[in-house]
This record gives C-alpha cells, sequence and structure tokens, in this order.
C-alpha cells in the first residue's frame, strides 16, 4: 500500500486534475473517484481537499467552472481546463519526458537495492 509521501511533487494533485480535466471536464466528486483510481489508492483525499484545490486553480485562471442545471438531483459544477492550464499541463508534462531517464535510473536503483525484501548494502571503506 502506498503511504502518504508518494508523490513527493509539490503540485502532483494539481497536475493530475488538469490532466483529467483535459481529457473531459467534469465536476468534483467524480475527481476524486477518478484520481483514486489513476493512482491506484495511493491519491485519496476528501471532497473538501479536492474543492479548495479546484478554486484555488480557477483563482489561478488555470480551470474555469460553470454551472450544470440538471432535471434529477442536485445541480452540479462542471470544472474545465482553460488556455492557460492547457499549457500548464504541457510544460509540466514537457518536465516529466525529459526527466524520464532520471526517473529509469531511479526505478532500476530501487529494483536493485530493495525489491524482493533483500537490501544490498553499499560497501563502506
Amino acid at each position: 500500500m502506498c503511504k502518504s509521501h508518494c508523490y513527493p511533487e509539490r503540485n502532483w494533485i494539481q497536475f493530475l486534475i488538469l490532466r483529467l480535466l483535459y481529457e473531459k471536464p467534469t465536476y468534483g466528486y467524480e475527481l476524486r473517484e477518478k484520481l483514486e483510481t489513476i493512482t491506484c489508492g495511493c491519491q485519496r483525499h476528501e471532497a473538501g481537499v479536492i474543492y479548495t484545490t479546484l478554486k484555488r486553480m480557477e483563482e489561478k485562471g488555470i480551470v474555469s467552472s460553470r454551472w450544470e442545471r440538471k432535471e434529477e438531483g442536485s445541480d452540479r459544477r462542471v470544472y474545465t481546463v482553460t488556455k492557460e492550464g492547457e499549457e500548464v499541463l504541457k510544460e509540466g508534462l514537457k518536465m516529466y519526458v525529459e526527466r524520464r531517464k532520471l526517473f529509469a535510473d531511479l526505478v532500476n536503483f530501487y529494483q536493485k537495492n530493495f525489491e524482493g525484501g533483500e537490501k544490498n548494502v553499499p560497501r563502506r571503506m
């Protein structure tokens, strides 16, 4: 099971929200469910955390929202990525592509040294 420090990037949750909204504008509760799914359960946030993050993102101009009226059930606020948000997402993805070799090296190091319960202790001089 993943611990709370699974994603060390400070804006990781914001980045994932941008990715999901880029794929399909949606509302907070659905975002919460999708975040948990794409992170294999590592990102479980209370609804308040999601809505606070969305509000901050809207204040920064990287998402916008509108009320969707429903004939049955409650109306809901649907969030969409703005052009500025698309640029933030694009630049973030570019950064991860550029860091891919570093991440692959870190994964290899982890597999070599920590997977399987055996830790290879480096020799000290």
